[in-house]
């Protein structure tokens, strides 16, 4: 279907019953697929102002070094593709399973490293954190 779509010329549009005055002001027809997994992490992590890169400053602002597993990423895409979301849903799924971190951590302290696994986007458990003056994790 998507091929047959992305084939669509003009005419097209005006034998299928839009009125000319409408076809003639769209310059252009373009159709569009679904972002893959992939896609979706890489807008997660690569732009200038990536969500993740922004939970990282809300961190760094109280510390903490927050740290995301790439499954718990690849997670948080499967979830936004399964809403049928895209890439506006990302952030709506990161808020949702973030909430509770973001509350918990600055009121234990001396946390230095905050590590976001698959479980933690899953299960919502909580992350793994290490402490300052100790060198292996502990979960919350």
């Amino acid at each position: 279907m998507c091929e047959i779509l992305a084939q669509v010329e003009p005419e097209d549009l005006l034998r299928y019953g839009l009125i000319p005055e409408l076809v003639g002001r769209l310059p252009v027809v373009g159709t569009l697929d679904s972002l893959q997994e992939e896609s979706l992490v890489r807008i997660l992590t690569e732009p200038k102002n990536a969500i993740v890169r922004q939970y990282q400053k809300f961190f760094e602002m109280e510390g903490v070094k927050l740290e995301f597993e790439p499954e718990a990423l690849r997670e948080v895409a499967r979830m936004a593709r399964k809403r049928g979301t895209g890439a506006r849903g990302l952030r709506a799924v990161l808020e949702e399973r973030m909430l509770d971190v973001m509350y918990d951590i600055p009121s234990t302290s001396d946390v230095q490293t905050c590590v976001i696994t698959r479980s933690t986007i899953v299960e919502r458990t909580p992350p793994a954190l290490t402490f300052r003056g100790e060198r292996k994790r502990k979960e919350a």
